[in-house]
């Protein structure tokens, strides 16, 4: 007979209040503490390095993307905030102020997804690594840089019209902005790569301006321009498949940064390697013999060699031919005068020298 002891029923209403215990419904008594639901979702503390995390954390994480950061692209976008800061000063006739507001990396579905409406989308391409980008430019930069070029007051509050598509006035504005801006951020790639960003079109629905799939990873950087008390902000967005041609560039952590390549050590091995010692042979003739005609060799035995004193004699170094040459005598020595040298497809002529 079995001596395990079976729960009842009235024990387990009591662990799970599901139940009472005369079998009428009762209000659930089991619920879980912070403690126990910090335990599941694996955010009661922050995870040790090495160790696993677990929970839900693990899940959420494993949907996000992780790119590497690219050092010499932060720089590039300071220095587009140099150039643009004076450029649009000309442009405006304002006091101008730009800013960076983030550099992160996002799928670019995502991004296209966020994207508040209404917006200015324009669309540029790369010359030099053929592919394309996109520039976003929000509602009150819009209406903010329409301000400025007609003209406007400053410290007049924005007139925003809802429902309505932007004018050829206003696009042709902010068209022009767009050009500086793609300009600038050409000068501002020449230190690490010559390229030329074409503004191509713009558009006001973000379903025609996809330029790379949905999945794919994108780098954002947001910047924000001040005009005394008017401004706004607008991204690029530019996909790793437009910047791959100049990955290894951007990885550098200074300008001038070499990979895989150094001068000194070149010509340091190259010195070295003039200074190394080795030893020719010279290969007077050569024959060819069966295996039978070797075994049947004895003391005394003699091979003929079908060579002439006049003929050419290899100079071989661990078995690879180098050079041909001649035959002699120099001061009471056997020489060999290098003439050509030894190539597979035949012999160059050489300078003469022993």
């Amino acid at each position: 007979m079995n001596d395990i002891a079976t729960p009842s029923d009235a024990d387990l209403a009591a662990a799970w209040g599901d139940v009472s215990a005369d079998g009428t419904e009762a209000a659930p008594a089991r619920v879980l503490s912070q403690t126990e639901i910090d335990d599941l979702m694996g955010f009661d503390d922050l995870p040790v390095v090495g160790e696993p995390e677990s929970g839900l954390r693990k899940v959420v994480k494993a949907g996000l993307i992780s790119y590497e950061r690219l050092p010499m692209l932060e720089i590039v976008f300071d220095r587009l905030v140099r150039i643009l800061s004076t450029s649009l000063r000309h442009l405006t006739s304002d006091n101008v102020e730009v800013s960076i507001e983030k550099i992160t990396s996002l799928r670019f579905g995502d991004y296209m997804d966020s994207i508040p409406l209404p917006a200015m989308l324009s669309v540029f391409k790369a010359e030099q690594w053929d592919n394309f980008g996109l520039m976003v430019i929000d509602a009150p930069m819009i209406y903010s840089v329409v301000d400025v070029l007609l003209g406007g007051r400053r410290g007049t509050s924005q007139m925003r019209i809802e429902g309505r598509p932007y004018t050829t006035i206003e696009r042709t504005l902010v068209e022009k902005m767009t050009v500086q801006i793609l300009a600038d951020l050409s000068i501002s790639f020449d230190p690490v790569c010559p390229v030329t960003f074409r503004f191509d079109r713009t558009e006001v629905n973000p379903r025609f301006a996809t330029i790379s799939r949905a999945s794919s990873a994108a780098i954002l950087v947001k910047l924000r321009l001040d005009m005394d008390e008017r401004g706004g902000c607008f991204e690029i967005v530019l996909p790793y498949a437009t910047i791959e041609p100049i990955r290894d560039l951007l990885l550098q952590q200074f300008m001038g940064e070499r990979f895989g390549r150094d001068n000194i050590w070149e010509t340091h091995l190259a010195e070295e390697l003039r200074e190394t010692e080795v030893e020719l042979e010279a290969v007077l003739g050569e024959q060819s013999m069966n295996l039978s005609e070797v075994l049947a060799l004895k003391v005394g035995s003699r091979i003929v060699f079908r060579v002439g004193s006049s003929d050419p004699v290899k100079l071989r170094c661990g078995g690879v031919p180098l050079f041909v040459g001649k035959a002699g005598n120099r001061r009471n020595r056997i020489a060999v005068q290098i003439e050509n040298k030894f190539t597979t497809g035949g012999m160059t002529q050489g300078t003469g020298s022993r």
